[in-house]
C-alpha cells in the first residue's frame, strides 16, 4: 500500500471496548408487551364490571380517589428503590399486572366462592366473612405472587436481594390496591369518605405489607446460584403473605376497627418500615464494601466511596455539582448510578451469579465512571478557574 494512503496513527490511546460479539437478540420485549396488554385489558374489564354495577359517576369518582393512595404507595416504593432504581418497563409491568390480571382473577374467584358459601349455608354474613378471611387472602396473594415470580423468571439479573424483591412485590400490590379501591369506593358511594379514610389514608400500605413477604422470599432466593431455589422460597413467602392478609381481614371484621388498627395493624406497619430501613442499610454496606475493593485498586478515592455509600452525601454531591451547571449535575447523577451498578455487578460475581447477563460489563462501567468524573471535575475547574470580574 502507498504510504500516502495509509491511515494516520492513533495518538489518543487505547480504544475502549464497548461492543461485545456473540450477543443474542432477546425476545423479552414481546413478553413485556404481551403481559402489559393482557393486564390493561383485564383492568378495563374490572372497571367496566364496576361501572355496570355502581354506575359511571361513582366509578369515575372512585377512580379519582384511588389515585391518592396509589400515589402514596408509589412514593414509598420510590423511596425504597433509590439505591439502584429498577427498570421503568419492569415496574410498569408489575403495576399493571396487579391492577389488571391479579384483580380480575381474584374478583371472579372471590365472587364464586362467596356465592358457593351462601348457597351452602344460606347465611349471607357468614358467606362474606368466610370469603374475606379464608378465600380472599389465598386467592389474592397467589395471583399477586405469580406476577412477582414471572418478573423474577424473566429478568433475574434485576433481583439483587430482598429490597429488589420488595420493590417489585410492592408495585404489584399498589396496582392491585388501586383497582380494588375503585371497586370499594364505587360500591359505597353513599359513605365513600368513610371508606376512603379507612382504605386510602389509614391503611394504604396494607397490600404492600402482605405481598412484601413474597418479595423478600424471592429476593433471598435471587442471591442463590441456582434459579430453582425460588421454587422453595416462593411457597414460604406466599404462606407468610396469606397469613398476614388473613390476620388483617379477620381483625377488621371483629369489631372496633380503630382499636384493632392501633393494636394489630399499626404495629405491623411499623415493623415492616423498620425492616425495610434495615434492608436499605444492608444495601449501603454492599456498595461500601464492593466499591472499597475498587478503591484499593485505584479506581475510586476514599471520599468517593464514603459519598456513594450514603444517600445523604449523594444528595449533597449532586447539589454541589449543580452549582457548576446542569451538565455537571447530570454527570454526578450518572457517576452515582454507574458506581452503584458496578458495586452490584461485582456482588453478583462474588456470590456466583456472574452468569447473569448485565446491561453493562465491568469494563464499560469503569469507562463510564471515568468519563462521568472527568465531566463534573472539568466543569468545576472551569468555573473555579475563571477570573473574577
Amino acid at each position: 500500500m502507498n504510504a500516502a494512503m495509509a491511515p494516520p496513527p492513533n495518538t489518543t490511546g487505547p480504544i475502549d471496548q464497548v461492543w461485545v460479539g456473540d450477543q443474542k437478540i432477546s425476545n423479552r420485549p414481546i413478553l413485556y408487551i404481551t403481559l402489559i396488554a393482557a393486564s390493561v385489558i383485564a383492568m378495563i374489564a374490572v372497571i367496566v364490571i364496576v361501572m355496570r354495577g355502581a354506575g359511571v359517576g361513582p366509578t369515575t369518582a372512585g377512580f379519582v380517589l384511588a389515585l391518592i393512595p396509589l400515589t402514596i404507595v408509589l412514593a414509598g416504593v420510590l423511596w425504597l428503590d433509590r439505591w439502584e432504581p429498577e427498570p421503568k418497563l419492569l415496574l410498569l409491568t408489575a403495576l399493571l399486572w396487579g391492577a389488571g390480571v391479579s384483580t380480575l382473577s381474584s374478583l371472579f374467584v372471590n365472587t364464586a366462592a362467596r356465592q358457593w358459601f351462601f348457597e351452602s349455608t344460606g347465611d349471607a354474613q357468614q358467606a362474606t366473612t368466610l370469603s374475606a378471611v379464608v378465600v380472599a387472602p389465598v386467592v389474592e396473594e397467589l395471583f399477586k405472587g405469580i406476577g412477582v415470580l414471572l418478573l423474577f423468571l424473566l429478568r433475574r439479573q434485576h433481583f439483587d436481594g430482598p429490597v429488589d424483591g420488595v420493590v417489585y412485590a410492592a408495585t404489584v400490590a399498589a396496582g392491585f390496591a388501586f383497582t380494588e379501591n375503585i371497586l370499594y369506593f364505587a360500591q359505597n358511594a353513599e359513605f365513600v369518605w368513610a371508606v376512603f379514610v379507612v382504605r386510602g389514608l389509614l391503611s394504604p400500605f396494607a397490600h404492600l405489607i402482605f405481598t412484601a413477604c413474597i418479595g423478600i422470599a424471592i429476593g433471598m432466593a435471587a442471591r442463590s446460584r441456582k434459579t430453582t431455589t425460588v421454587l422453595f422460597a416462593f411457597p414460604v413467602g406466599l404462606v407468610g403473605a396469606m397469613g398476614l392478609h388473613a390476620l388483617w381481614n379477620g381483625s377488621s371484621m371483629l369489631g372496633n376497627f380503630f382499636v384493632l388498627f392501633l393494636v394489630i395493624q399499626l404495629p405491623l406497619f411499623i415493623a415492616v418500615v423498620v425492616l425495610m430501613a434495615w434492608l436499605r442499610r444492608q444495601e449501603a454496606e454492599v456498595v461500601r464494601a464492593r466499591l472499597g475493593e475498587y478503591a484499593q485498586a485505584g479506581w475510586f478515592a476514599p471520599h468517593e466511596v464514603h459519598m456513594l455509600a450514603s444517600m445523604r452525601m449523594r444528595s449533597q454531591a449532586r447539589a454541589w455539582a449543580a452549582r457548576y451547571g446542569e451538565r455537571a449535575k447530570q454527570s454526578m447523577k450518572e457517576f452515582q448510578r454507574d458506581a452503584t451498578s458496578l458495586a452490584y455487578l461485582r456482588q453478583r460475581q462474588l456470590t456466583g451469579r456472574a452468569d447473569l447477563r448485565a446491561s453493562q460489563s465491568e469494563h464499560e462501567l469503569l469507562n463510564e465512571i471515568q468519563k462521568d468524573r472527568r465531566t463534573f471535575t472539568m466543569s468545576a475547574q472551569g468555573v473555579v478557574g475563571q477570573p473574577r470580574l
